[in-house]
């Protein structure tokens, strides 16, 4: 079930022109200063980010909550693991 437009994020990550590995390694960043259980949302051009945001949530114990492509963008809703 998609996120309700009127969901309120905590943060807004946009790395759109950006190659791997920078949008995973900002990724990286923003999170470590989201509150637990945070909401972001990622705006990406890269297509390697199909499977490098998925696999970067699982190994951080973070929940990808919904992933969609859009015209050559790929957008992803992360809720940061609660401590």
């Amino acid at each position: 079930m998609p996120l309700h437009p009127d969901t309120a994020l905590d943060a807004t990550l946009d790395a759109s022109g950006l190659n791997c590995p920078e949008p995973v390694m900002m990724l990286h960043n923003t999170v470590r200063d989201l509150p637990a259980g945070g909401l972001l949302k990622v705006i990406a051009t890269d297509p390697s980010t199909r499977r490098d945001i998925p696999k970067f949530c699982v190994f951080l114990g973070h929940e990808l909550l919904e992933q969609l492509e859009q015209d050559g963008t790929y957008l992803y809703w992360i809720r940061k693991k609660a401590d």
